[in-house]
């Protein structure tokens, strides 16, 4: 039984360049993200070191609100880079 090429498996050079995109996106979604929740995390452990105030719900609520308006702006940055994965990688299936 012959298979055509069409029918093979990718090869290990796409699987390969496929994760090496994926985690690219992956840092382009979620980086900036993480690097504001880290910014803020350190400048409330600063205040919170420079003041002696040790309450819990200090690190929590500024960072969880400074996240969810970050998300909120940088939305437009992030579906531009989802939707330009997802089109590469619907343009690579319809190839093979």
């Amino acid at each position: 039984m012959k298979i055509s090429r069409k029918l093979t498996l990718m090869e290990a050079i796409d699987v390969f360049d496929l994760a090496q995109q994926s985690i690219i996106t992956l840092l382009w979604v979620s980086g900036p993200i993480m690097a504001i929740a880290l910014a803020v995390g350190l400048i409330i452990a600063l205040f919170q070191a420079l003041t002696s105030i040790q309450e819990v719900t200090l690190t929590f609520v500024p960072k969880i609100l400074l996240v969810f308006l970050s998300m909120i702006f940088l939305m437009p940055l992030m579906a531009d880079k989802m939707n330009i994965f997802a089109q590469e990688i619907f343009t690579k299936i319809s190839e093979k």
